[in-house]
């Protein structure tokens, strides 16, 4: 149903990464926004990149970008681009950032793709028709015990700051192990099966609308920390159905 979206999402962020990765061998020189977040000519060139590509295939689409896109909806569908997302990694030249795009359809997001360009990791779904890593179907783990599970509780920085907080070690210390690579990797660990818990306490749509679809036709179930099902909340977290409870009840939700 969604196949020419996805083939176009492919295609962005797969041209989006070659011009991010050739102005990153360039030599960057980052700016910083007002919440202290840094951008590059890179996050700007791979957004324009995007915004060209989705606007020459679906001229009637609406367009929400974290680097200013911003292009009303004719259609009744919007496109939400996290250019870079990672900044910080793509400055420090590590492997760990990625291109996120999402569409989204009546409120609810339907298509979204996740590119890891260091990795080469390419993750997509489409709504009703499953997640892939490339042609691979991907499926969530079935462990279900806390004790068996890894978990990934991203921003402890912002996290010091939450009501939460004095709970959060104590809470990751009943799990098998504990990692925190960045929001997109995290995320696509779990929809890969191989972590079972993911928390990122504090998060804007454009990292979630790609990723959050792509972990839903996986298996898991997605939430803000606050129990809804949005990519608008804030924050997330995202887990196999088997620890949904263990996650609620810790955010004390249930």
């Amino acid at each position: 149903m969604y196949e020419r979206e996805i083939e176009t999402a492919i295609r962005a962020v797969k041209g989006a990464a070659e011009r991010a990765l050739r102005i990153q061998s360039e030599g960057l020189k980052p700016e910083y926004k007002a919440d202290e977040s840094p951008v590059t000519a890179a996050d700007k060139a791979s957004e324009a990149f995007i915004a060209a590509t989705l606007e020459e295939a679906f001229p009637m689409d609406g367009l929400l970008g974290e680097e200013g896109s911003n292009r009303p909806a004719r259609s009744g569908r919007r496109w939400i681009v996290d250019p870079i997302d990672g900044t910080r990694d793509f400055i420090r030249g590590n492997q760990l950032w990625a291109i996120l795009l999402g569409l989204e359809e009546q409120d609810r997001v339907v298509a979204g793709a996740v590119y890891l360009p260091v990795l080469d990791r390419l993750f997509w779904a489409a709504r009703g028709e499953g997640a892939y890593e490339g042609d691979r179907r991907l499926h969530v783990s079935s462990i279900s015990t806390v004790a068996e599970s890894v978990i990934c509780f991203n921003n402890l920085v912002g996290a010091a700051k939450e009501e939460y907080a004095e709970r959060v070690v104590p809470w990751i210390g009943n799990f098998w192990s504990s990692r925190a690579l960045g929001g997109a990797l995290d995320a696509m660990m779990l929809a890969a099966g191989q972590v079972e818990v993911w928390v990122e306490p504090k998060v804007a749509p454009w990292d979630l609308a790609g990723p959050s679809i792509i972990l839903e036709e996986a298996g898991a179930c997605f939430f803000d920390l606050k129990g809804r099902n949005s990519i608008y909340g804030g924050s997330a977290a995202a887990c196999v159905p088997a620890l949904e409870g263990e996650v609620k009840r810790f955010l004390q939700l249930a």
